[in-house]
């Protein structure tokens, strides 16, 4: 809640609701259309951004956020831009938690370690703020546990990116990707760099590191229909949530028996720790794409850094969507047209959820080490109501 000093600073903050379909406003904070939720263009402290997700459940399982501003409460804290996208799994509630919770943890976490001397932000200040969202997560499961058992067996990726006095932080629990477009100037190109490490079980690296935490266990990756997976359950080997592969005591009745593993457990077999990227934002650094692995699917880094690179500004998160969703089209040998035509729930057969972020960088911007203005907050989630037309 944003006090009321502050409150004539604030752009308004929208999170669009079940049967939500317009926007007050106009285009302050997004749009609706169909299924698809579009914030077009605005500005961020480091440059400009666009927005935009589509939603394939029956229930938008992803969430996602912008803050642009300042990074603490300290009067002389850090000024930047966070992104979060958090593609939640077994249902929105996680998603939905993290979008509240986690920015909040960082902000706080960051209060506490404040000094004279190490005011930026940091690594450390990131990987706590995951570590206390899971922890309070879990402690919502736990209280939830007899009236709500199911809601153990759901969770979420969890991807951020700040900028903020010069440096990137990319940190990334599960397989969301951030890609960078950076400027060669040699050949004259925006090449792609990924940025974050991906941790789902179809990655050889990562079924190496489950083997080294598990020694013991032969069987906590399987190969089950093509697909691996981490104890035949579940293929990203770090989120936040999924109580029921973090503590055995979740993993029992009166949840439902596809998800309880038929030996005790004693370890956490799933982690919530993220990967974390700390480089200098360079001059050549032009954009970066944030989005859920729904884009990633249909989408090389290169061929949706191409798209950013060779399109206009305004409305690119939404132009990468509709290429996503081609992409999809064409696989299942049918046209675009078509696709929009089908509803959320069983348009799931044909493409995930997506949400994609694009923050554009501006060198001069991001090289200052104080800012001060209107606080951007924007976030996306629980679910879009209208007409499949997207």
């Amino acid at each position: 809640m944003v006090s009321t000093t502050l409150m004539k600073f604030v752009k308004p903050c929208w999170s669009f609701a079940e049967g939500e379909t317009s926007i007050r406003g106009g285009d302050t904070c997004g749009r609706v259309d169909g299924l698809l939720w579009y914030k077009d263009s605005g500005t961020h402290v480091n440059g400009e951004f666009s927005m935009a997700v589509i939603q394939a459940n029956n229930l938008l399982e992803d969430h996602s956020q912008l803050e642009s501003g300042p990074m603490s409460s300290v009067e002389s804290g850090p000024q930047g831009t966070f992104v979060g996208i958090y593609d939640g799994h077994g249902g929105p509630e996680t998603a939905r938690f993290i979008n509240d919770r986690l920015f909040e943890n960082i902000k706080t976490i960051h209060d506490a370690e404040f000094t004279l001397e190490n005011h930026g932000m940091s690594a450390n200040v990131i990987h706590k703020a995951f570590l206390a969202t899971e922890e309070e997560f879990l402690s919502l499961v736990k209280k939830q546990w007899l009236s709500k058992p199911q809601i153990a067996s759901v969770g979420s990726c969890c991807l951020v990116g700040v900028v903020c006095s010069g440096l990137l932080y990319i940190a990334n629990a599960g397989d969301s990707r951030a890609v960078l477009g950076r400027l060669e100037k040699s050949v004259k190109e925006v090449k792609a760099i990924q940025l974050s490490t991906e941790h789902n079980a179809s990655i050889e690296s990562v079924r190496e590191e489950l083997h080294l935490l598990h020694p013991n266990d032969p069987q906590i990756v399987v190969l089950k229909h093509k697909v691996w997976r981490v104890k035949g359950l579940i293929q990203i080997s770090r989120s936040i949530g999924d109580a029921y592969l973090k503590k055995a005591e979740f993993n029992r009745e009166p949840l439902l028996s596809k998800f309880r593993l038929p030996e005790p457990f004693r370890d956490p077999i799933l982690k919530a720790e993220p990967t974390i990227l700390v480089q200098k934002v360079y001059p050549e650094d032009q954009f970066l794409i944030f989005a859920s692995d729904g884009l990633w699917e249909h989408l090389s880094n290169q061929e949706a850094v191409d798209i950013v690179n060779n399109s206009p500004r305004n409305g690119i998160a939404r132009k990468l969507v509709k290429a996503a969703l081609c992409e999809a089209a064409k696989k299942r040998e049918m046209r675009y047209s078509d696709l929009k035509r089908i509803d959320r729930g069983v348009r799931r057969h044909f493409h995930d959820d997506v949400t994609v972020i694009v923050l554009f960088l501006d060198s001069h911007l991001v090289s200052r080490s104080s800012w001060r203005g209107p606080i951007l907050s924007i976030k996306a989630g629980s679910g879009i109501s209208g007409n499949a037309n997207n």
